[in-house]
């Protein structure tokens, strides 16, 4: 009986074992490590457009130029006459400038669109001819110029008579 005795006690030692691994209560997971949060870092300081290396400051148009390029303004051109338009640029440092010229009949009609792309370096001016194999239209017309991409001065009337 001896070893029925052990054997039950062996027994009932087992299954209380078994009955408190059960009973056990569930670990709580490892609450995770605390965000550290660093306080934001100050926006930049806006930075400033560097300066455009190459700037217009003056839009003439004319009928003639001079040796040196200038052309004496005028806002009225006869139906045969040429039209230049004498762009002034200024430029710190040598630099590449895309002039563009655009010529509007008042119906919105583009009359004439020229570009010219020229090196600018200090003061310069460059002329951009406008000419038709045929007499003008009568009529209102705009000039428009920009600079690499950029409008130079106001938008220009001239008239055709």
């Amino acid at each position: 009986m001896k070893l029925n005795r052990i054997s039950y006690a062996l027994i009932v030692a087992l299954a209380g074992t078994v009955a408190l691994a059960g009973c056990k209560k569930k670990e709580e997971a490892a609450a995770p490590a605390p965000v550290v949060t660093e306080p934001a870092a100050p926006a930049p300081a806006p930075v400033e457009p560097a300066p455009a290396p190459v700037s217009a400051t003056s839009v003439t148009i004319g009928n003639t130029a001079a040796a040196d390029k200038s052309v004496a303004a005028l806002s009225t051109f006869g139906t045969k006459d040429k039209i230049i338009v004498s762009v002034k640029t200024d430029a710190a440092t040598p630099a590449n400038a895309a002039i563009d010229a655009k010529l509007t009949f008042q119906d919105g009609q583009v009359a004439g669109q020229k570009a010219a792309t020229v090196v600018a370096g200090g003061v310069d001016t460059t002329n951009v001819e406008f000419t038709n194999t045929n007499p003008w239209p009568a009529g209102k017309y705009k000039v428009d110029v920009t600079v690499n991409g950029q409008p130079a001065g106001m938008t220009q009337e001239i008239e055709v008579k």
